[in-house]
């Protein structure tokens, strides 16, 4: 595929309602949406970057920065054969995983677009239904948390993330446990904890959690390797998983038995493919996490989840839980029996619709060789 020109839109779109965790709190969501332009198709890809560095050290504008001084140069005009070519093309740049992987999916998009095949097909993937689970934010109050929860649980969502920090963690769970004892319930602390906190670690072990995600600190393999060891509880990692060389080290070290992928996260698909395979071969379980994405990284997450070794209810949820009206269609919906439909057309396999993109584009820049 010869890219014959690149278009980036910085977009931001208002949350249906506002989404909190230990260390953040956000009502607007921004994005990098990415679309490469090759023999009259053209592919999108999502650059999941936030506002400002508090889930990774990316930002919306940093990753502006990279893709239009950096990334774009070295694939305008170029001649790509798949994905692995493109991050072969991208691996003098350091870090900037969620820059990078906004590229990538575009080409896994117009790759799909141009030989007529799905990106599930691409992927390697098996389900035609990805399980379905959802997260939900740091809310005023207990009972308002309570309610959220009830009403999720009524749509159908087959597991419950919820986000804890402390002062908001172990009267929370309890709470929870006692309104919903066999409630698939697992916690996020989103790094905020550290090995001192070992006490409230050891309580919660007694409300059968499906798992606690990321309690230490964002990259700290280590500490987490001792917890585990501590706990009967899983462990899953996320932040600190940036790699293919990270998950393998906390494979080996026993930091988690279980690993959150966010493809934006490590780099791309690609990358989180590998990863994906690297824990199938050692029988650690995974699941896909999100960041908030419109549709279009929604829809590359839901082909990425339908991999075998996605074992657990994964945090991606109908269009509406997010957005008031999605950029795609169709938008995703939650099926009946609590899962998301993997889409089967070509590429990403939903149709951006320009007038929604313009409505939230903030800003825009075309490079053409």
């Amino acid at each position: 595929m010869l890219i014959e020109s690149v278009e980036l839109r910085q977009i931001e779109m208002e949350l249906v309602e506002p989404f909190e965790t230990s260390g953040w709190r956000e009502t607007l969501r921004p994005a990098i949406i990415v679309i490469l332009n090759s023999r009259g198709k053209m592919g999108y890809g999502e650059c999941v970057a936030g506002a400002g560095p508090w889930y990774s050290s990316e930002t919306v504008g940093t990753a502006w920065h990279v893709l239009t001084d950096f990334a774009i140069p070295l694939v305008l005009g170029k001649e790509v054969v798949n994905a692995e070519d493109v991050q072969t093309k991208l691996k003098s740049i350091r870090g900037h995983n969620m820059a990078k992987a906004a590229l990538e999916a575009a080409l896994w998009d117009l790759q799909g677009k141009l030989q007529n095949q799905s990106l599930q097909q691409m992927l390697g993937g098996t389900k035609s239904k990805i399980d379905s689970g959802i997260s939900i934010g740091i809310q005023k109050s207990p009972a308002e948390l309570l309610s959220v929860i009830k009403k999720r649980v009524e749509q159908g969502y087959r597991r419950i993330k919820i986000k804890i920090k402390p002062g908001w963690d172990l009267e929370i769970v309890k709470q929870i446990r006692k309104e919903f004892p066999d409630l698939a319930l697992m916690a996020d602390a989103n790094a905020a904890y550290t090995p001192n906190d070992l006490k409230i670690f050891k309580e919660l072990d007694a409300f059968n959690l499906l798992m606690i995600e990321q309690p230490l600190d964002y990259d700290d393999i280590v500490e987490h390797a001792k917890l585990q060891k501590q706990l009967k509880t899983p462990i899953c990692l996320d932040e600190s998983i940036k790699s293919l060389e990270d998950a393998r080290a906390a494979l080996e070290l026993g930091a988690c038995k279980i690993i959150n992928i966010k493809p934006a996260r490590v780099g791309g698909l690609w990358n989180a493919r590998k990863i994906h395979d690297l824990c199938q071969a050692n029988q650690i379980p995974v699941w896909c996490g999100g960041m908030l994405e419109t549709g279009i990284g929604r829809a590359a997450n839901v082909a990425m989840a339908s991999l075998p070794n996605y074992k657990f209810p994964n945090d991606l949820s109908a269009s509406s839980r997010y957005w008031k009206q999605d950029i795609i269609d169709p938008e995703f919906v939650l099926n009946s029996d609590a899962t998301l439909t993997v889409p089967t057309g070509p590429g990403l396999g939903v149709t951006v619709i320009p007038e929604r993109l313009d409505r939230f584009t903030r800003r825009e820049q075309k490079f053409q060789k």
